[in-house]
């Protein structure tokens, strides 16, 4: 690992935090994400070789701690009191993205495995009926515009028990809500750009199903926290900003 040789502690944090990757793999392991193949589903642009090399890095600077889980035998990754520590840092850089950075999606950017993965681990189970609800999602997209190694233009979310359950191919069961739009209209309602009511009134969401959970979408349908991020003013008074700042430059070294 590359050193900056400075003894400013924000430069060692530097060191372990800045490397590719890294920021967004303690994201996952601190939203929940414990199992290899859980985190690659929150990064799948990142190769199995290169997580494996970060999870031993953070393993190794005391970041988390790899354990076998005594039911299921498989390897766990768990955030340590030090990873811990970075919750609200990682909440005040979303936050800054959100409010400075994420003015519009790039093709590049927009990404259903992810999305998926991020809705499925937010659902909230005891917002459905008693029962099995089949919920499935149809973006209407071609599949070649979607980056990921699953090319689906299909998802269902099955909620049984107090379960959830993302299946990538048809599960058999029928279905209670279909959900219909395009790849980019669902991520920036799940971002918060806009209210499911507008969306529905202009056509860009289509949801189909029994009234009850149709109505019921916007609580039972998870949404980016940092949606309430509020956007910045304008014009931006530069000089405002700065002497608001908590601290002045040197005082950090």
């Amino acid at each position: 690992m590359k050193t900056y040789g400075q003894y400013c502690p924000i430069a060692q944090a530097a060191e372990i935090l800045n490397q590719r990757w890294t920021l967004l793999i303690l994201r996952d392991l601190l939203y929940g994400a414990r199992r290899f193949n859980e985190i690659r589903k929150f990064v799948p642009l990142m190769s199995p070789t290169l997580l494996s090399r970060r999870l031993r890095e953070l393993e190794a600077s005391g970041l988390i701690n790899r354990a076998k889980n005594k039911t299921t035998g498989v390897i766990e990754y768990h955030p340590t009191l030090a990873a811990a520590e970075l919750a609200p840092v990682i909440e005040l850089l979303g936050a800054w993205g959100q409010r400075w950075v994420r003015n519009r999606l790039k093709e590049d950017e927009l990404d259903a495995s992810m999305l998926m993965a991020t809705i499925h681990s937010l659902v909230d189970a005891s917002r459905f009926p008693p029962g099995r609800t089949v919920v499935a999602i149809l973006f209407t997209d071609d599949p070649p515009l979607q980056k990921e190694a699953w090319r689906l233009d299909q998802w269902w979310l099955v909620v049984d028990g107090g379960e959830v359950e993302l299946c990538l191919r048809d599960p058999g069961y029928e279905i209670d809500v279909f959900v219909t739009t395009d790849l980019r209209t669902f991520t920036r309602y799940y971002m918060g750009d806009f209210a499911f009511r507008d969306a529905a009134r202009s056509g860009a969401i289509e949801v189909i199903g029994p009234k009850p959970l149709v109505d019921a979408f916007e609580r039972w349908m998870p949404r980016s926290h940092f949606g309430q991020v509020p956007r910045p003013p304008e014009p931006l008074d530069l000089q405002a900003v700065i002497s608001r700042s908590p601290a002045k430059i040197g005082e950090y070294s």
